[in-house]
């Protein structure tokens, strides 16, 4: 067991992510504190070299399954992918990308799966360290000129951290991500069923087959076995 100081850390995230710190933190302007908030996004530079994968998950988990399985799906990672992610199963960014929606009205960003682009949701991340420090594409989406244009691009202001900026990067550059099933982090949160989404809210919820993982984001009860 390695343990990392989380202020050590900070210190290296901080100048690599604060310039996207603006545009996906919940606070106004860039908080050093928040750079924690990013490390997935960078972990690729901060890890030593010998580290070459890493699951990182929330803490508001349930296990169903051994944990084991899950780092079997860095095998399936198409070439080109660097992240294993699943969607988001609320209509979130359906919401934060409504003025990009509304002048691209065939688009599929924000719009339920199968087909749409929901975002994603970072409760579960597999991160493949290598594959991300190789990558040129990704490591050229960190850098502060790229996030300014992208979030120009998709009029993009969020406050989910990490989860945004992945979400925005998969907008633009899907191939970057292997998609994990649903089962793998199925969150249970309603909030956005109660304002004003009701009615394309289980487009985005559901989930077939058998829980892997549960996710009791936004404080949500987790079923009792």
């Amino acid at each position: 067991v390695i343990v990392h100081d989380v202020n050590e850390l900070t210190e290296k995230l901080f100048p690599i992510v604060e310039a996207m710190q603006k545009h996906f933190s919940a606070g106004s302007g860039t908080y050093y504190s928040d750079s924690i908030f990013f490390l997935s996004v960078a972990m690729h530079r901060i890890m030593p070299k010998e580290i070459t994968q890493i699951i990182q998950v929330d803490l508001d988990l349930k296990y169903k399954t051994n944990i084991r399985d899950l780092f079997e799906e860095f095998d399936n990672f198409p070439e080109g992918a660097v992240i294993g992610i699943a969607r988001e199963m609320q209509p979130v960014y359906r919401h934060t990308f409504w003025q990009y929606r509304r002048e691209n009205p065939q688009t599929k960003v924000g719009e339920p799966p199968p087909d749409g682009l929901p975002g994603f949701n970072s409760g579960v991340l597999l991160l493949n360290l290598e594959a991300m420090r190789q990558s040129k594409l990704y490591n050229q989406l960190l850098e502060p000129a790229m996030v300014q244009k992208l979030t120009e691009k998709y009029h993009f202001k969020g406050h989910l951290g990490d989860q945004d900026f992945f979400t925005m990067v998969g907008m633009e550059h899907p191939e970057l991500f292997h998609v994990l099933d649903c089962t793998w982090n199925r969150q249970l949160c309603t909030w956005w069923k109660d304002h004003g989404y009701s009615d394309v809210f289980d487009q985005y919820f559901q989930c077939e087959g058998e829980v892997k993982i549960y996710h009791g984001n936004c404080n949500t009860p987790i079923p009792e076995d």
